[in-house]
């Protein structure tokens, strides 16, 4: 898995958000999501969302994913 698939699947699952996901090991990533969506939900409740977007892969091809989010 790549940084670049990560993004698509996130920009995929919460449409109009602006993502940035940062990781070279093929494993472990960072990842930035600024979505509108997010407003008024907690952060726990964004950080759902995104392994929403993400579904199975999370624990699978992806190990290890730092999460911030916030609101537009």
């Amino acid at each position: 898995m790549q940084a670049q698939e990560i993004q698509q699947l996130i920009e995929s699952g919460l449409p109009g958000a602006q993502v940035t996901v940062r990781g070279d090991d093929g494993q472990h990533f960072e990842a930035e999501i600024v979505y509108s969506g997010f407003a008024g939900h907690s952060v726990l409740a964004q950080h759902r969302m995104v392994y929403a977007a993400l579904g199975e892969r999370m624990g699978g091809e992806i190990h290890a994913l730092a999460l911030r989010t916030r609101p537009e």
